[in-house]
């Protein structure tokens, strides 16, 4: 089992930054990867940005692509989602999520484990 909790959200004015934190437990870190998804109220969750279990590849959604880097640090048990240029349709819930798996996904039904989630407000 692995559990994950994110940390980070909040309220902020378009053009603002937010740094999301996951911080994992349990089984070793960085036998995963890691992704982020995000769920706005009405909507389907879709996904965010993903990243090897070694740091090395990272894959975006064209809508946060040059805008919401990923990163981990495997010493901390923790990958992070940098938001930069937020817009209010940035607007979601946003849940991290690890997989087993030797590469990335953007599927969600690839991914074993899931967090609560953190909510993200962006006011125009």
């Amino acid at each position: 089992q692995v559990q994950l909790v994110e940390s980070g959200g909040g309220l902020v004015q378009a053009g603002g930054s937010l740094r999301l934190s996951c911080a994992a437990s349990g089984r070793t870190f960085n036998n995963y990867a890691m992704g982020w998804f995000r769920q706005a109220p009405g909507k389907e969750r879709e996904f965010v940005a993903a990243i090897s279990w070694s740091g090395s590849n990272t894959y975006y959604a064209d809508s946060v692509k040059g805008r919401f880097p990923i990163s981990r640090d495997n010493a901390k048990n923790t990958v992070y989602l940098h938001l930069n240029s937020l817009k209010p349709e940035d607007t979601a819930v946003y849940c991290c999520a690890a997989t087993a798996r030797a590469y990335i996904s953007s599927n969600d039904y690839e991914y074993d484990y899931w967090g609560q989630g953190t909510q993200v407000t962006v006011s125009s």
